[in-house]
């Protein structure tokens, strides 16, 4: 995966990979001097077993998206287990905005993201939603990998306490209807034209009532965005028939099985199968199977979903890095000896000056740069405080807008 050198993006993903390196409730600390020596330092062991998410914490961590259509809502489970792609594809948006329909869509399926990643382009409004609220968009993620059923039933939960408000209805951007999938009685949400997608806004205080567990403490639009009576706002209709190819949207909820299902003839699961090896994504279709090619290093929530996918997991012990560290060994001349995590130019990207053993600079091969002293700490449900990162891609809250849902590429119209 080719990062973007430039000084935003440098520090837009140092922060993220910060954020999501920390185990939660753990705030960042300031980097040390670096002619300070580094204390010893004794990181956490790495949580061996997934804690399971109890109900009413799983509900509130899907409130902001379980009325979202379901294929949508499908496409966003499976995009937010890869959160430093999403990063990267905001910040690739930010770069192309002259980019439209089958322009957008063909540009966007050179980047060597996921197809899940690839295929929210087109909804610029999503995509916001997701990297500015990063922490919570990691944790909806790792919970999906961990108890992908329980995060299905969850959507389930909640789609029935709108319902029971009276809030969740048919309308002209959408569909509702209660289904019997599997001898299991579901509510589906549809787009009322196929075509075209209407991105929800709402807050889920109104829409839900009031949480057992706190809802995320992202940004939801204030009272005065919706019309009079109206809970549920939405944006302007996206056509997404470029994004599709002829083969439809990519994924989908199974819901009598509590997982997604993955369309391999949408144009960039087709594109994605045909240019690469990677055996794990599902060929045949059928159930969506996570990509750990795609995780960028970033840790998972704990070591028992860290081994199923070959990766590491949050509160690891780094390994110790030798100080000054270069690519030639002693005795030897001109041998550039290139190794995970170094680079093969002759000197290794492994210095030890400036770095601590308690490791807050590195995500999987990757370093962080030691400008990055602040991200948003803590857990989407943990309870903890957040602060979002100082970085120049970062919106505050005052020019956010009516709508985070629709701030963007000419998002946001109410209905």
């Amino acid at each position: 995966m080719t990062f973007h050198r430039s000084s935003l993006g440098a520090r837009v993903t140092a922060s993220v990979c910060a954020a999501l390196l920390i185990p939660p409730g753990v705030g960042l600390t300031a980097p040390r001097h670096p002619q300070t020596p580094a204390p010893t330092q004794t990181s956490a062991p790495a949580q061996t077993t997934a804690a399971k998410i109890p109900n009413d914490q799983l509900d509130s961590l899907v409130a902001p998206i379980a009325l979202y259509p379901d294929p949508l809502l499908a496409q966003v489970l499976a995009a937010s287990t890869y959160p430093l792609e999403i990063v990267q594809l905001q910040q690739w948006l930010a770069k192309h905005t002259d980019l439209k329909g089958e322009a957008l869509a063909s540009a966007v399926e050179k980047e060597a993201w996921d197809p899940a990643v690839q295929g929210l382009a087109a909804l610029p409004d999503v995509v916001k939603r997701l990297a500015d609220d990063i922490t919570w968009t990691n944790d909806l993620g790792n919970a999906f990998l961990a108890q992908q059923k329980d995060v299905m039933d969850a959507v389930q939960r909640m789609r029935k306490k709108a319902s029971d408000q009276g809030n969740l209805k048919t309308t002209e951007q959408q569909k509702v209807t209660t289904q019997v999938v599997e001898t299991k009685e579901v509510i589906v949400i549809q787009q009322a034209n196929p075509q075209v997608v209407y991105v929800p806004v709402y807050s889920p205080v109104v829409v839900y009532g009031p949480p057992i567990y706190p809802y995320p403490p992202i940004y939801y639009p204030p009272p005065g965005y919706y019309a009079a009576g109206v809970a549920i706002g939405f944006g302007v209709g996206i056509a997404m028939g470029a994004f599709w190819g002829s083969g439809g949207w990519g994924y989908g909820p199974r819901w009598g099985y509590g997982s997604v299902n993955i369309n391999v003839n949408n144009r960039y699961v087709n594109h994605y199968n045909r240019n690469t090896n990677i055996n794990n994504i599902n060929r045949a279709g059928g159930s969506w199977n996570h990509n750990p090619a795609h995780r960028g290093g970033a840790p998972y929530a704990d070591r028992t979903t860290a081994n199923r996918y070959g990766g590491t997991a949050r509160g690891d012990t780094p390994r110790a890095q030798p100080a000054n560290r270069t690519g030639t060994s002693a005795g030897t001349t001109g041998a550039n000896r290139a190794s995970p995590g170094s680079n093969s130019l002759g000197t290794s990207n492994r210095s030890g000056a400036g770095t601590s053993a308690g490791g807050g600079d590195r995500v999987g091969n990757r370093s962080i740069p030691s400008s990055s002293s602040s991200s948003r700490s803590g857990n989407a449900f943990g309870g903890a405080s957040s602060s979002r990162p100082t970085s120049s891609a970062a919106r505050s809250s005052s020019t956010r807008g009516a709508s985070s849902m629709g701030a963007s590429r000419g998002g946001g119209g109410r209905r």
